[in-house]
Parts: structure tokens; sequence; C-alpha cells
């Protein structure tokens, strides 16, 4: 079974978080993106802490994925250092990840 993982992103605006899902999906990036907010984040920058309202955009994807979503992402991402970080998926039910590997960019869907 391919590894298959979780990428997260937060953005300044729905809208970025929109933009962003719509890319990474039409490009077979990710099967799905779900997007939550407003979250409120805390975060160092440039030696104080600071205050945002943002969005969380969650992605499902294969870690063999990861480089070319990265990309994507930062093509289409307001911030100067976007968070961009996946964690492994270690179960799934059996008719999701079947859904989710044919969604994915491989030599099919291409």
């Amino acid at each position: 079974m391919p590894e298959y993982i979780q990428v997260f992103t937060t953005t300044s605006s729905r809208e970025e978080a929109e933009r962003i899902a719509r890319v990474v999906v039409d490009k077979r990036l990710a099967g799905c993106v779900q997007i939550i907010g407003p979250i409120i984040s805390f975060y160092w920058w440039r030696g104080k802490v600071e205050r945002d309202e943002e969005w969380l955009c969650i992605m499902k994807s294969k870690a063999e994925l990861f480089r070319e979503l990265e990309v994507e992402i930062h093509k289409n991402h307001s911030y100067e250092v976007p968070e961009i970080i996946a964690v492994p998926i270690v179960l799934g039910s059996e008719t999701y990840i079947n859904w989710l590997e044919r969604e994915l960019k491989n030599s099919r869907n291409v």
C-alpha cells in the first residue's frame, strides 16, 4: 500500500484557501481538501508574537506527491513562509483509501 498523508497549510483568507484547494485537486495532487476556519493562530514572526485569523487546509495525498504538492502550495500562497507539513495516515477505511488512490495523480489519470 502506498504511503498516504495529510498535508496542512494555513492561509490568510478563505479565498486563498479555496484557490489552493482548487489547484491541488485539479492537478490531482490531493484527492480532497477540507477548509476549516476561521481559526486563531499565535506564532513567532520577526522577533514578536503575532495573532492572526487564518483558514486551515487539510489535504489528502500520497507521500510520493508531497514535493509537487509543496511547489503548488508555494506558487499559490501569499505567505513568505507558509506552513506546509505532512503527517502519515496510519490507518483508513479500505473504501476511502481505494477512492483516494483512484483520484490521485498516477499513470491512469494524468
